[in-house]
């Protein structure tokens, strides 16, 4: 399991340290005082207080100075300190604190709903029910608000804080390292048994069936310690990768994301995590800094040494190149279409840009690599390609893989100083890219536009895994009763 402290900087998006508040500050008085048997007029009456005064301190609609606190401490026979401990004093007090706060935020007054007064007559189950409904409620209205302007904006803090790390996160790194060790790898290629012999030293089964829900590439049954895949296996996916991806989340300790930075942040980390364990970083950087040496690196070299996915190959090269080859990178996932898919730079190349900061979803240039590579017939060989570009020149190296959504092409980036240490630096394929400037290719020839502009009416082909992307559910693109029905169907009890 992932520690706690792990990936701090990309739980900072979803958690938030607690606080001390009114609510919590007063039943810590009153637990304190009616522990003591104090009643409420003889802690008033020690703090020169009227009853009244006490009692509004006590219900957190009053909070008391620090010169105030400092009797009330002296009064309980307390120290400032303890009283201003920002957990709940007992798990009733917890509950009755958030009862109150659900009864002073947005959706009781929305609703114009009573305020009901917390008292020791009502049970800790009625309390519970009232605090359900309002949770349920809550989230029905946080997801029929979630926007894709929500989205982006968690898209775009996510990318900064992956900047900021270099794309590498030592922690899950030393995971994939300890899971590796367990099962005995010894170096090179990870096979599919030692993806299953992994997946039975953390305690899970495979199941192959027939009747997957068609929204998921795989289920895992935490119950019963199953993980369910499809008998049938796409011919352009690595068959391990869903059997991986499905622990990872268990090792990362991810439990049901509840918002969208939360989900983008556990995409990550599964994500990152799949791809240490079927390319090891031990393993990958001893070949990448040999092949630097030799100055010959190459995303085919590192496919094929690994038995992976271009993509994979791709993602993990980025993940190592600045951080254990010292050469800055870029990385881009683009449709035919044009639409950036997934994007991450930490070398200065200028990416477009919403007014949101966000690059997904955005249209790429047509001059970069990562669409003219579209136009090359020969698909076998790898297209490389210098593009002068406001920010500097760029060389990168690109291939088209294909999906359900279309073709796709995948690339990787460097600043024209780094293009010394990789094969295919001697290309004469070049473009010039004045993006973001209008007259690049974001406008049409002045003779098209004088023929066409308001006589053409086209509809657009929007990639769907953007539209899955959006926060829907709890798992966004996923029919949680579809699940929940295959489990049921499924589960051996």
């Amino acid at each position: 399991m992932v520690p706690a402290e792990a990936l701090s900087a990309l739980s900072s998006l979803s958690i938030d340290e607690p606080e001390l508040d009114a609510l919590t500050l007063g039943r810590r008085i009153r637990e304190l005082r009616t522990s003591r048997r104090m009643t409420l007029d003889a802690l008033a009456a020690a703090i020169d207080r009227a009853p009244s005064q006490v009692s509004m301190m006590e219900n957190g609609k009053r909070e008391p100075r620090l010169s105030m606190l400092r009797t009330i401490a002296l009064a309980l026979g307390t120290t400032v300190e303890e009283l201003m401990r920002t957990d709940a004093p007992s798990e009733r007090a917890a509950l009755e604190i958030s009862v109150e706060r659900a009864q002073r935020g947005p959706v009781f007054q929305a609703l114009g709903l009573p305020r009901i007064r917390v008292s020791k007559g009502q049970s800790d189950e009625t309390l519970q029910t009232i605090l359900s409904l309002h949770n349920e409620i809550d989230r029905l209205n946080r997801e029929r608000a979630a926007t894709p302007e929500e989205a982006r904006r968690a898209n775009s803090a996510l990318r900064q804080i992956m900047r900021q790390q270099d794309n590498y996160f030592p922690e899950l790194e030393a995971q994939a390292l300890e899971l590796l060790t367990a099962v005995g790898h010894s170096g090179g290629p990870v096979s599919q048994q030692l993806v299953a012999d992994m997946a039975t030293h953390l305690g899970f089964s495979l199941h192959y069936v027939n009747d997957l829900p068609h929204s998921t590439r795989s289920v895992t049954d935490k119950l019963n310690g199953r993980i369910y895949l499809p008998t049938e296996r796409s011919a352009s996916r690595d068959s391990r990768s869903p059997i991986v991806q499905a622990f990872a989340s268990h090792l990362c300790a991810h439990e049901e994301p509840k918002n969208y930075a939360e989900f983008l942040r556990q995409r990550v980390e599964t994500n990152y995590l799949t791809a240490a364990i079927l390319v090891p970083e031990q393993d990958a950087v001893r070949m990448l800094t040999e092949a630097k040496t030799l100055r010959r690196i190459s995303m085919e070299d590192l496919r094929d040494a690994f038995a992976v996915s271009y993509e994979t190959a791709a993602h993990r090269f980025t993940n190592l190149a600045t951080a254990r080859l010292d050469i800055p990178v870029h990385f881009m996932k683009v449709h035919e279409s044009g639409t950036i898919i997934k994007a991450y730079e930490n070398d200065n190349v200028r990416f477009p840009s919403d007014a949101l900061g966000a690059v997904e979803g955005t249209t790429v240039c047509r001059s970069w690599t990562a669409r003219t590579v579209f136009d090359v017939e020969d698909r076998f060989s790898a297209w490389y390609q210098y593009t002068d570009m406001p920010s500097g020149s760029f060389w990168c190296t690109s291939r088209i893989e294909k999906a359900k959504e279309g073709e796709y092409s995948v690339s990787v980036g460097v600043p024209f100083a780094h293009v010394k240490w990789f094969r295919g630096r001697e290309t004469q394929n070049r473009a010039v890219s004045l993006c973001p400037d209008e007259s690049c290719c974001r406008r049409a020839p002045d003779n098209l536009a004088g023929r066409w502009a308001g006589q053409s009416w086209p509809a657009a082909r929007t990639p769907t895994s953007l539209l899955a992307a959006l926060p829907t559910g709890t798992f966004p693109g996923v029919d949680q009763t579809e699940v929940y029905e295959f489990l049921e169907a499924h589960s051996p009890h």
